[in-house]
């Protein structure tokens, strides 16, 4: 008997692990808050844990994950300001990454830098999200960026695949709008704010960039041991592709954010090309990430 019930006992806590789909490092930087303030907050590592276990141990979707199945990713929150007691004024950081098939190396699918990450918190206060209700910022925030983090994971595991997650996102702003004053929710103001963010996963001009980015993924860098020469043609013709929609919508979070994921990685990949592919590559790189043209002049350095 003491068997069978240990053994429903181990079933239970497996399907429980299965059921979480992330794998969230959460970091809290409260450096700059407490020196303006010489205030002791000393709720802050409650904060960390209870940011970290909303993110890890609620179930975010019907799919089943194992522990080495679940999504990597991490959010790291920087406190800036808290004009009354629990009322803070954030920077927040997410970052997403996922292994790549036949190899030890993890590649950044996502990094985004929310600059409102304002929210309020007491440790009275029940961190509760209520889907299809506005309960506060902070769940409001968490909740749409674990569904972002699937939505981008999934693209690049399956064409379109994140699309159920981008819905629920969406849900999430468009109830914010309604209930929230942060003006990071609102079609206003900073163009690379939440509300831009799920605008862009959405927008039907971006679908292109979608697919192309579950082609660089999925048979491309999955396939780069195999098949380098082939994976660089599919990198340039993603580039290519973003060019022509970056012409249509300038300033896009979304390609933004792919660049500030995916800048070391692409000059990595693209470094080994031909003299050709290598000059095809620092024209699209330096006219689609201007800011980081002298890291991509190395493709045409001399003696390359």
């Amino acid at each position: 008997m003491k068997q069978l019930m240990l053994l429903i006992c181990l079933l239970a806590v497996q399907l429980t692990t299965q059921a979480q789909e992330l794998n969230c490092q959460v970091t809290i930087n409260s450096d700059q808050l407490f020196a303006q303030q010489k205030t002791d907050f000393s709720y802050v590592n409650q904060l960390k844990g209870i940011i970290t276990e909303f993110m890890n141990n609620r179930r975010w979707s019907n799919d089943q994950f194992a522990v080495s199945e679940r999504i990597n990713c991490s959010m790291n929150i920087n406190l800036i300001k808290s004009l009354t007691q629990g009322a803070f004024e954030a920077t927040a950081q997410i970052v997403v990454t996922r292994p790549v098939y036949g190899t030890t190396y993890e590649t950044t699918t996502f990094s985004y830098v929310d600059r409102a990450f304002n929210f309020v918190y007491l440790p009275s206060t029940p961190v509760y999200f209520r889907d299809n209700q506005f309960s506060d910022d902070l769940t409001s925030m968490l909740a749409f960026y674990a569904n972002v983090i699937l939505a981008v994971d999934y693209d690049t595991f399956s064409k379109r695949g994140g699309n159920p997650f981008i819905q629920k996102a969406y849900t999430i702003v468009n109830l914010a709008q309604q209930g929230s004053p942060n003006g990071a929710w609102q079609n206003s103001g900073d163009r690379r704010n939440r509300y831009w963010l799920i605008e862009n996963l959405q927008n039907q001009q971006l679908l292109p960039f979608r697919d192309g980015v579950y082609s660089y993924h999925r048979q491309g860098l999955d396939m780069f041991a195999a098949n380098p020469v082939e994976v660089r043609k599919q990198v340039l013709a993603l580039l290519t592709t973003i060019r022509t929609i970056g012409l249509q919508l300038p300033n896009s979070v979304l390609i933004s954010s792919f660049f500030d994921a995916k800048s070391q990685e692409l000059l990595n990949i693209l470094y080994e090309g031909t003299a050709n592919e290598r000059k095809q590559a620092f024209e699209l790189l330096s006219f689609l990430d201007p800011g980081k043209t002298e890291a991509y002049r190395k493709l045409v350095a001399t003696g390359q």
